[in-house]
Formats: structure tokens, C-alpha cells, sequence
């Protein structure tokens, strides 16, 4: 870096201390002033010591971070100003408001101001990046084929039928408890009716638009359409397990369980399995984020080798002591953590 963090932060104060004739206000022994105080005050340079030795390393870190992953990721920058945007507005609407939202923050964070808090925000989605696209650089293309092999299926067409129960947060508990039972009955009465069908595919159409509370699909014959294990996420984890044990034109002899409520479950037809080039990426990316999630080191190694591709060099000695020390003692704190 062509400016010191000295520099940097001299600029920033003289900045904002510039008057209409275009001159710092200046102590008598001729230093920059911040503070003037009779026959005395503070210097740019008195606070610029302070400022390094209380929360000089951290400003640093974010104002090369800051630098750096806006070159590497220009075309994201957009994303994460949206991603900080969001965040807050969220934040604030659960907060009852601006300024409800800028006491919590006071009390319970270092945050002085809300525009320093999307600040980091803003920060973090970049760091984000860079985190996820180091640990895409640790995984091997035989950690890819192997999981291809291991936990990519054939593609399978599949339909379903929910009975959501209707609980509300006023409800007893035994008056929740019968909306359960009422459910699961429900859900019972469709499979009772698939067992006495003849053609099952078309009974499912129709008791799918006669019982089904999923309003995106009932009217499409339950139909969520070409899925893989992965491809419907946590939420519809136990129906997919049971599609797979299923054999073509059959369906769940049980209720299925989830968050959204009882299932029944059509598995329509079996697919080919995808082709692994059109996987790989998909592949690589949920290897990364388990690598990530098991080696909590990666975080400071992915922001470490993105400012070494940068040729970060800290010029002031003390702080470039200070970083060296931060960086070993977190990956010695981590490690430890991943031992646990």
C-alpha cells in the first residue's frame, strides 16, 4: 500500500477539520489540531497513537479488506450494498424503528451509528466471497467424484398432497393437540383413498385438488416437479428420504411428517442422473461450505491469502507486529475450537 495508516487516518481528520480558508487548525508547536484547549489541545498525531494502540488494528484490517475485495469483486459490489440494505431494513422493522434499532445496537455492540453498522455489513458479504471462493480452492477433483458417486441420485418426478393443521399461537394446547389429530386424520383418509383407486395417478390429480393446502401445487396435481435429495433443502428432507424408497407410481402408505405438516407422497418417475459437468460446480460449492462449517480456520486463511495475492504490506512496524500476532493467535484460537 502506496499510504501508511498513519497517513490515512491524518487525511481522514484534516478532512474534516479543513475550514473555509482552506487550513487545519494548528496547535503552537505547529502539529495538526483536533482538540484545542487553552494553552494546550490535541494533536491529529496524539489521537493517531491512541487510535492505533485501542482499535487501530481492526480500522486497518477493514480499510485493506475494504480496498482489495472491491477490486476483486466489482460486480458483487451491488449485492452486498443490497445484502446490507436488507439486513438493516430487516433489523429496524423488528426493532420497531430507527432509533429503537440505534439504542440496542449502542447497548450491545461497538457500534456507534447505524451507517457504521451496514458499513460492516457491507464489508462482511465481500469478506463472505472471498472466504467461500478459498475454500472452493481446497477441494480436489476427487472429493468432487466421490461425492457424485456417493451422494448424487437419479433425479426423480415426484407429487404430493399437505394437510396443514390449523393452529394458531391463541389455541390451547389440547385444542393444538386435536388440530394435530384432525390433520393426520386427513391425511389417512387420502391415503385410504389411493388404496381403493385404479388408477392412482389420476386420483392423486384430483384428491390433490380436493385435500391439498400447498396452493403453488394442488392444481397441478401436487406436481414439485424433477428434484434430487439436495435439491428441496431441510425443510422437505423426510418426504424426499421416503420418495426415494418409493418405486415408480407409488406413494407414502403413511403420513409424512414435516414442519408445513402431514404429507402424502407420489413418486411419478425415475430420471437420468445428472451428467457430473453440470454438477460439479453445485458439488464443489456444498463441499466448500462443509469445509468451511468443520474448519473454522478457513475464515482467517481465506481473508489472509486474498491480501497476500494483493501484496498487502503494513508499513508501520507496531501494527504490522500486532497483525502477525492477531492472525496466529486466532488460528491457534480456532483450531483449538475444532477440536472440540
Amino acid at each position: 500500500m502506496k499510504k501508511t495508516f498513519k497517513n490515512i487516518i491524518l487525511i481522514l481528520l484534516v478532512a474534516v477539520l479543513i475550514t473555509g480558508c482552506g487550513k487545519a487548525p494548528q496547535l503552537k508547536n505547529g502539529e495538526e489540531a483536533v482538540v484545542t484547549i487553552k494553552d494546550g489541545g490535541i494533536s491529529a498525531d496524539d489521537l493517531y497513537k491512541e487510535l492505533k494502540d485501542s482499535m487501530g488494528l481492526q480500522a486497518l484490517i477493514n480499510l485493506i479488506d475494504k480496498q482489495i475485495l472491491e477490486k476483486e469483486y466489482k460486480k458483487q459490489i451491488n449485492d452486498a450494498k443490497n445484502y446490507a440494505n436488507n439486513t438493516l431494513d430487516s433489523l429496524i422493522n423488528s426493532y420497531g424503528g430507527e432509533d429503537s434499532f440505534l439504542t440496542a445496537l449502542q447497548n450491545y455492540t461497538n457500534y456507534s451509528t447505524i451507517d457504521a453498522y451496514k458499513e460492516s455489513l457491507y464489508l462482511s458479504y465481500l469478506q463472505n466471497l472471498a472466504i467461500e471462493d478459498y475454500a472452493k480452492e481446497q477441494i480436489k477433483e476427487s472429493e468432487i467424484k466421490s461425492y457424485y458417486k456417493t451422494n448424487i441420485d437419479n433425479d426423480i418426478e415426484i407429487s404430493h398432497i399437505l394437510i396443514t393443521p390449523k393452529v394458531t399461537d391463541k389455541m390451547t394446547d389440547e385444542e393444538k393437540t386435536k388440530a394435530e389429530n384432525e390433520a393426520l386424520n386427513k391425511a389417512k383418509e387420502v391415503i385410504s383413498k389411493l388404496k381403493n383407486s385404479k388408477n392412482v395417478k389420476d386420483t392423486f390429480k384430483e384428491l390433490a385438488k380436493e385435500y391439498s393446502d400447498d396452493a403453488a401445487t394442488k392444481d397441478n396435481a401436487g406436481s414439485l416437479g424433477t428434484i434430487n435429495k439436495d435439491t428441496l433443502g431441510e425443510t422437505y428432507a423426510n418426504l424426499v428420504e421416503d420418495a426415494y424408497k418409493l418405486k415408480d407410481g407409488k406413494y407414502s402408505t403413511s403420513p409424512i411428517k414435516t414442519s408445513l405438516g402431514y404429507h402424502v407422497v407420489l413418486r411419478v418417475a425415475t430420471k437420468d442422473k445428472a451428467k457430473y459437468d453440470d454438477v460439479k460446480d453445485t458439488i464443489k460449492e456444498t463441499l466448500a461450505k462443509d469445509l468451511i462449517s468443520k474448519d473454522s480456520t478457513i475464515v482467517v486463511k481465506g481473508l489472509q491469502d486474498i491480501r497476500k495475492k494483493y501484496d498487502v504490506e503494513i508499513k508501520d512496524e507496531k501494527l504490522r507486529t500486532q497483525y502477525a500476532n492477531y492472525i496466529q493467535n486466532s488460528l491457534s484460537q480456532l483450531k483449538a475450537n475444532n477440536n472440540k
